[in-house]
């Protein structure tokens, strides 16, 4: 539980210092791109992550959870493995993007540079992958702080040097924000890597098992897939998301430009502040996913239901605060990006997003170290199906418009995070109210 603490602490320590800096980030891309030019970024960043996720086949959860459960004897053989399908998969992968990408409608309004530095990511996340899931599974959470921090402030060193020094028309500054992106992506890539080669030379070193090539890449498939899965469902349905608000207050008569407008202050101007203390919670899911795991393997079902009390209280603790400081300031916050008080009725009234949204990461790790990576997909389509449901009826209609959007959005939250909640407490025998139920508590 030291490390569990401990891992805990590094992560959130320097994932808050990433967060503030994200803010300031997110201050330069609203003053220099401009409502629309942020609206515009908004909507092709979701397309960067699913791309960015399809790369990564999620092998830091399933390496992290393998190496959890296994001991560190058979951590080289593991690795080589993990490898060997990196190797496999990014070939494969990096041909059809090279060769799809290009036709991405979604980059058709944007400088012809960015398809090709998206492609580039292929291989930098991939293998920044097993790095990261190493590390992530031996609690080396230290060198994934670090890793955070460098990437936001390689991030906020380039676009602060790039627009304090020079101007740009609207499709360079655009350029220049998602290479910024990139190229922060590609600093930790370099730095996983490096720390990595040395742990591996370390490895080396001691003495080793193999387990079986099949059983190893049987282990790591069963978590990868359907979380890859879940995570492209999440990414698809993030990318279409913009379309879909669009679209409905479109319909609802108001113009595209004053649509993209208040996307942009929804997503780059509520949202960005809204989620700023979720860096919390994904560290929680940082931790939890191999901390779950192994004691999930051990059939500890008393430690389990000790670690999602802890984990409830906790983001009780920091989620109601957060909210109500969000509530009651949000015209200050607001105004840091934008003079509007448009914004800060946003940021007010999706309060429940958020707060339910810092409940819902933690318990997706949970969800994953306990083998439930199915059911915590159909959560998400579920949740998924009524959020788009009500945005298209609600968000259409002349008297609703933003704020059906915003209804569906909250719904989604509320609907997920009870869905992940009920689960986990049937799984590991405790009620809704946190009771122990009879004969989990003991088993081994």
């Amino acid at each position: 539980m030291a490390n569990y603490y401990k891992g805990i602490f590094f992560l959130a320590a320097s994932a808050f210092l990433g967060e503030g800096i994200e803010f300031f980030v997110n201050m330069i891309l609203a003053r220099e791109l401009g409502s629309h030019g942020l609206g515009v970024y908004m909507s092709i960043l979701p397309t960067i992550f699913l791309i960015v996720l399809i790369s990564s086949f999620e092998l830091p959860v399933s390496i992290s959870k393998f190496i959890a459960e296994r001991e560190e004897r058979f951590h080289r053989n593991i690795l080589y493995h993990a490898i060997t399908i990196t190797v496999i998969f990014t070939s494969v992968l990096f041909l059809l993007g090279t060769a799809l990408i290009p036709f991405i409608p979604v980059f058709n309004h944007v400088h012809p540079y960015v398809r090709w530095m998206v492609i580039l990511l292929i291989p930098v996340m991939s293998f920044t992958s097993v790095a990261r899931g190493y590390f992530m599974g031996m609690q080396q959470m230290g060198k994934i702080a670090v890793s955070n921090f460098l990437r936001k402030s390689a991030q906020l060193a380039v676009l602060f040097g790039f627009f304090r020094l020079f101007d740009f028309n609207a499709e360079t500054s655009l350029l220049i924000a998602i290479g910024a992106f990139i190229g922060s992506e590609i600093v930790v890539f370099l730095y996983l890597i490096c720390m990595f080669i040395i742990q591996f030379q370390q490895l080396k070193r001691q003495p080793f098992s193999n387990l079986n090539r099949k059983a190893v890449r049987k282990n790591l498939m069963a978590v990868s897939i359907p979380t890859t899965g879940m995570r492209i469902f999440s990414a698809i349905t993030n990318a279409i998301q913009p379309f879909i608000i669009k679209s409905a207050l479109i319909h609802s008569g108001i113009s595209e430009t004053v649509a993209t407008e208040q996307f942009g202050m929804l997503m780059g101007v509520a949202a960005s502040i809204g989620f700023f203390p979720a860096f919390i919670a994904h560290s929680l899911l940082v931790v939890l996913i191999p901390g779950v795991s192994k004691t999930y393997s051990e059939r500890d079902y008393g430690a389990l239901q000790k670690m999602l009390q802890q984990v409830i209280k906790l983001t009780l603790l920091y989620g109601i605060v957060a909210v109500t400081i969000f509530y009651f300031f949000a015209p200050q916050l607001t105004s840091l990006f934008f003079k509007s008080s448009t914004s800060a009725a946003f940021l007010q009234m999706l309060w429940p997003c958020f707060l339910f949204h810092y409940f819902i990461m933690p318990m997706q790790a949970f969800m994953i170290g306990l083998d439930m990576v199915k059911e915590a997909f159909l959560h998400i389509i579920w949740a998924n199906i009524i959020c788009f449901a009500l945005i298209l009826l609600l968000g259409s209609k002349p008297e609703w418009r933003m704020d059906g959007v915003i209804i569906g959005m909250n719904a989604e939250a509320v609907l997920l995070a009870f869905m992940h909640y009920l689960t986990i407490c049937k799984k590991i025998g405790v009620s809704f109210f946190m009771k122990g139920l009879v004969g989990k508590t003991s088993e081994r």
